[in-house]
C-alpha cells in the first residue's frame, strides 16, 4: 500500500483529492450499546430479541431499503466514503497516464450524475444495439445476437463464461449454465400459490410497460410480453431448483465441443464461439445438460419475432437503471417495490456509486483502501484468522466421529487454506477500458464487456490466484472452494464487525465469528467435497462421511422448523451450508477467545459494563445480525437466499451451545437450549 500512496502524494492534484477524502472523526457508539438491548426479554427465551429488541422497536427501515441492519449501516458509511472519493475525483483534473484510476472514477461518476444528459438521451445510446436485434433474419442471426449480448455482460437465454475446472483447479475452462429468466428464480414461474400467481401477473404488466416505453404500441407490447413470459416459463420449468444447484458433482459435466454440439444440434456452437471471440473453447463444463436440451428445442421452435421481443427485453432489462427516469422508475417499481417491498428508490448519487463499485470496482477500491484502510487493521485481522485456524485444527483433532485418515486430509486442507485480507496484491489493469463523460449507459456496457472479455481470456489458461471475487469496499466475505481460500475485503473490517481498540470478546464475537463462518464453509456440505488443492475429490472414508451426513441432516431438520412468516418455513436444505457455517463459525470463535483469555488470565475475570467476556462475546455476535426486513423481501429470500433469516442466524447456533447456556445461566428446557439429543455438533 505504501508505494500506491507515494504515487498519489507525488501528484499535486491527486494529493488534494486525498486530503479532501479523509474521513471525518466522529464519536463512535460503544461496541456493545446497552440501549439496543431489551432486558424485558429473557436471554433463554429469545437471545436475538434480548440483544437487539430495543433497537428493533425504535428503528424504522429507511424507505429506500427492503431490510435494514448492522450490515446496511456500515454499507451506508462506505457509500458515503465512496461518494466523497468519486465526487472529488470528478472535480480533479488529472493526467490519465499518471492517475488512471482517478480519471476513470471521476469520469464514470460525472457521466452518471449528468442527469440532464441522461434524460435527454433516453435510449438513444442503445440505438445501434436495438438495430442489431431488429436486423435479425434467421436463427443463425439469433444465435449471434445472443452471443453479442453475452459479450457485453447480458446473459440472455443461458449463461456462459469461465471458471475453474472443479476437478483440475489449476486451470480455467468454459462454463455453460442455465439462465435466461427475468424474475429471481424458477419458482416464480412454476409455483401455483396465490402470491406467485399475482407476481406473474405483475411481471407481465411490467414487461408490457417497459416495451411500451421503448415505443411499442400498447396492444403489441402486451402481446409480446405474454410471449416473453411463455418462453421464460419453459426455461424455468427445465431449470434445476436452488437445492439441486447445490450439488457440485451433479453440476460437473465436462465435455468436448463435439459432444456439446451433439447436445444442442440446432444451433452451431462454432458460430457462437466466433461471435464472442473465443478462438479455442476446448472443453466445456455443461452444468445442466437437461436445460440445454430444452433450450435447443426452444431455439428451434420459437418464432423470429418472439426472439426479437425477448432479446429487446433482455437489453432494456439490463440497462434500465442507467437510462432516463421513466425506465428507472418502472424498473424500480417491479424489482424493488413489488418483489421486495421497498418504498422509494435510492438518491441518484448513491445509485451511481453502487454501480461504479460494480463496474470498475478495482479502480474505485484502490482509491478507497488508500484513504480508509490502515495497515494495522490488516495485521490484526490476520492475527484473528490464524487464531481461528488454530481453534479449528484443535477441533478436528479431537472429533470423536471422524476417523484418523479423514482427519489427516481435513488438517491438510485447513493448513493449505489461503487467506486474503483487505485488497488484492495485484490490481486490475483498466488501461484498455474506455471510461468517459459521455452516455452513462455506454460506460456500464463497456465495463461489462471488459469484464466478459477478461473472463473469456482465462479459458484454457492457468488459474490466476491473485483474483478477487469482491471489491475492497464490500461489506461481506467469502470462501471459494476451488481456490480453498477465505477472503475478507477492507469494507467489512470496521465497526460493528471489527474494532481496532475493543476487547477481544467483542472482536471474536463479531469478526471472529465471520472468519470462523467462512473457514467452516471449507467443511460444509458443499465445501467438504473439495480437497486441499480445491479439486472436487472424495477424500472422506465411508464411516466419516456417513457420520457427517447424520449431523448435516440434523442441521436441516433444525432450521426447517423455523417459521419467519406465518405458514412459510426456512428451506433447511437450501440454507444448510450457511447454517453449518454459522454454527461452526461461532463455536470456533468462542474457542479462539478462550485461547486468547488463557494467554491473559486477568482478562477472564474482568467485567465490562457488568458483563463477563463470555457474555460480551455472545452479545457481540448477536449485535452484528440486528436487522429488520419487509415481508416481501423476506418472501423473496425464503425462496432464493441460502442464508437463514437474521434471528435464526443468532438463535439457531446458540441454542446448540452449552457455552452460551452457561454464560447466561439459562435453565434447561428454555427455548434457547436444545435438548442434548437434538443438539447439532459437526465442527
Amino acid at each position: 500500500m505504501k508505494p500506491f500512496l507515494a504515487i498519489l502524494l507525488s501528484l499535486a492534484s491527486v494529493s488534494t483529492l486525498l486530503a479532501a477524502a479523509q474521513p471525518q472523526t466522529e464519536p463512535s457508539p460503544p461496541p456493545l450499546d446497552p440501549n439496543n438491548m431489551d432486558k424485558s426479554v429473557k436471554p433463554g427465551d429469545d437471545f436475538f430479541l434480548f440483544a437487539n429488541g430495543s433497537w428493533i422497536k425504535h428503528t424504522e427501515i429507511p424507505p429506500e431499503y427492503s431490510r435494514w441492519g448492522a450490515f446496511n449501516e456500515l454499507i451506508e458509511r462506505n457509500n458515503d466514503a465512496l461518494h466523497t472519493i468519486a465526487e472529488k475525483a470528478s472535480q480533479t483534473p488529472v493526467d490519465p497516464k499518471l492517475a488512471p484510476e482517478t480519471q476513470k472514477v471521476g469520469d464514470y461518476y460525472a457521466s452518471g450524475m449528468d442527469e440532464k444528459a441522461v434524460e435527454a438521451a433516453r435510449t438513444t445510446p442503445l440505438t445501434e444495439e436495438f438495430q442489431k436485434i431488429d436486423a435479425m433474419r434467421d436463427r443463425q442471426d439469433v444465435l449471434k445476437q445472443i452471443a453479442h449480448l453475452h459479450s457485453v455482460g447480458i446473459n440472455a437465454f443461458f449463461n456462459f463464461g469461465s471458471g475453474q475446472d472443479a476437478k483440475d483447479s489449476t486451470h480455467d475452462i468454459a462454463q455453460a449454465v442455465q439462465g435466461g429468466l427475468g424474475m429471481p428464480d424458477r419458482d416464480y414461474y412454476t409455483k401455483q400459490d396465490a402470491d406467485m400467481k399475482q407476481k406473474r401477473e405483475k411481471y407481465v404488466a411490467h414487461l408490457t410497460k417497459m416495451l411500451t416505453l421503448l415505443g411499442q404500441p400498447a396492444e403489441k407490447a402486451a402481446d409480446e410480453a405474454k410471449k416473453i413470459m411463455a418462453l421464460e416459463t419453459k426455461l424455468a420449468e427445465t431449470s434445476r431448483t436452488r437445492v439441486e444447484l447445490r450439488d457440485p458433482i451433479k453440476n460437473y459435466n465436462k465435455i468436448g465441443v463435439r459432444q456439446l454440439q451433439d447436445l444442442t444440434p440446432d444451433w452451431n456452437w462454432s458460430d457462437y464461439f466466433n461471435s464472442i471471440n473465443l478462438l479455442e473453447p476446448r472443453d466445456v463444463n455443461m452444468h445442466q445438460p437437461e436445460f440445454f436440451k430444452t433450450a435447443n428445442n426452444l431455439f428451434k421452435s420459437t418464432p423470429l419475432d418472439d426472439w426479437k421481443a425477448y432479446l429487446r427485453w433482455n437489453l432494456i432489462n439490463a440497462t434500465a437503471p442507467y437510462l432516463s427516469k421513466d425506465f428507472v422508475d418502472e424498473d424500480f417499481d417491479f424489482n424493488q417495490r413489488t418483489l421486495r417491498g421497498t418504498q422509494q428508490d435510492k438518491p441518484r448519487w448513491k445509485r451511481v456509486v453502487i454501480s461504479e463499485d460494480g463496474d470498475i470496482g478495482d479502480a474505485l477500491g484502490k482509491l478507497y483502501v488508500g484513504f480508509y484502510f490502515p495497515a494495522q487493521a490488516k495485521e490484526r485481522a490476520l492475527e484473528l484468522v490464524n487464531n481461528l485456524k488454530e481453534a479449528l485444527a484443535d477441533r478436528i483433532k479431537t472429533l470423536d466421529w471422524m476417523d484418523e485418515s479423514t482427519k489427516k486430509e481435513a488438517l491438510k486442507k485447513l493448513t493449505a487454506m489461503n487467506v486474503k485480507i483487505g485488497y488484492p496484491d495485484k490490481w486490475l489493469d483498466y488501461s484498455l477500458l474506455q471510461i468517459d463523460r459521455g452516455p452513462f449507459v455506454l460506460n456500464s456496457i463497456r465495463a461489462n464487456k471488459f469484464e466478459a472479455d477478461r473472463e473469456l481470456q482465462k479459458i484454457g489458461k492457468p488459474v490466476d490466484r491473485t483474483d478477487w471475487g469482491m471489491t475492497p469496499p464490500t461489506v461481506n466475505a467469502y470462501y471459494q472452494p476451488t481456490m480453498n481460500e477465505i477472503v475478507f475485503p477492507a469494507g467489512i473490517l470496521q465497526p460493528p464487525f471489527f474494532y481496532a481498540d475493543a476487547d477481544d470478546a467483542v472482536n471474536y464475537g463479531a469478526i471472529g465469528a465471520v472468519i470462523g463462518h467462512e473457514m467452516t464453509h471449507g467443511f460444509d456440505d458443499q465445501g467438504r467435497q473439495f480437497d486441499a488443492d480445491g479439486n472436487l475429490r472424495d477424500w472422506w472414508s465411508k464411516k466419516s462421511a456417513d457420520e457427517y451426513n447424520k449431523r448435516r441432516k440434523a442441521v436441516v431438520d433444525q432450521y426447517s422448523a423455523y417459521e419467519p412468516l406465518p405458514g412459510q418455513h426456512v428451506n433447511g436444505e437450501l440454507t444448510q451450508g450457511e447454517n453449518i457455517a454459522d454454527i461452526g463459525g461461532v463455536k470456533l470463535a468462542y474457542a479462539a477467545l478462550q485461547k486468547a483469555l488463557d494467554k491473559h488470565p486477568g482478562e477472564r475475570s474482568k467485567k465490562i459494563d457488568g458483563l463477563t467476556p463470555e457474555q460480551r462475546f455472545f452479545l457481540s455476535f448477536a449485535a452484528i445480525w440486528r436487522s429488520k426486513i419487509r415481508d416481501e423481501d423476506q418472501k423473496l429470500r425464503l425462496t432464493t437466499d441460502p442464508h437463514s433469516p437474521a434471528q435464526f442466524r443468532v438463535n439457531g447456533p446458540l441454542a446448540n451451545m452449552p457455552e452460551f447456556q452457561k454464560a447466561f445461566n439459562v435453565p434447561d428446557g428454555s427455548a434457547m437450549v436444545r435438548p442434548a439429543d437434538k443438539r447439532v455438533n459437526i465442527w
